[in-house]
């Protein structure tokens, strides 16, 4: 089995969401971590343990194919919405709908062919724009906020059913395995915190 280069950079759970000004925070959608690799016309789609599911999600693999940019890295996540717009994880693991599976990408590793990693995540991130800004169905810039509003964000996602929030130190760099400058806060009545405790218990 053919490994991703790229290891996924993992946030470390935490109990309270950081309320400075240097923190840029997104909504935790209920999904499968993906890293997308485009070199030239070859797209490749790696999970979070290296395993290739390139064939799996067509409609990622299209949109990345078509973006104008044909050499790049990004991370996301691999999301299948319900019709009230909210990520169907049942519906993702079941695999019947992995046609219909699109992408929320939150970073770019890779711009043009050279390796940005070394660089702060709001330039990463201002890099990421710029590719996506040709929309493409299948991909999708994640949403994100900036600031002291963390605290009250993750109270609305909580409040809206979703899964938490991930919030990460402006300045950060990325760097694959565990990293204390990802905050990782899970909404404790979210069925995705009960699958994880089922799976420790």
């Amino acid at each position: 089995m053919f490994k991703s280069p790229y290891q996924p950079c993992i946030p470390t759970k935490a109990a309270k969401v950081p309320a400075g000004s240097d923190w840029i925070h997104e909504i935790k959608h209920d999904g499968y971590r993906l890293i997308v690799q485009r070199e030239g016309d070859r797209v490749r789609l790696f999970t979070r343990n290296g395993h290739d599911w390139s064939e799996r999600y067509p409609r990622i693999v299209e949109a990345a194919w078509r973006n104008r940019n044909a050499s790049f890295v990004i991370d996301g996540e691999a999301v299948l919405l319900g019709d009230d717009g909210v990520s169907d994880f049942n519906g993702l693991h079941s695999r019947k709908h992995d046609a219909s599976v699109q992408l929320y990408a939150f970073d770019m590793l890779v711009s043009d062919g050279e390796d940005i990693r070394k660089l702060p995540l709001s330039l990463r991130k201002t890099n990421l724009a710029r590719l996506l800004a040709r929309r493409v169905d299948g991909i999708h810039l994640a949403p994100f906020e900036q600031g002291e509003v963390g605290p009250d964000l993750f109270r609305h996602a909580c409040k809206l059913g979703l899964e938490g929030l991930v919030s990460k130190h402006r300045d950060s760099p990325y760097r694959g395995g565990r990293f204390d400058r990802w905050i990782k806060n899970k909404n404790r009545q979210h069925a995705a915190f009960s699958r994880v405790m089922d799976a420790f218990g």
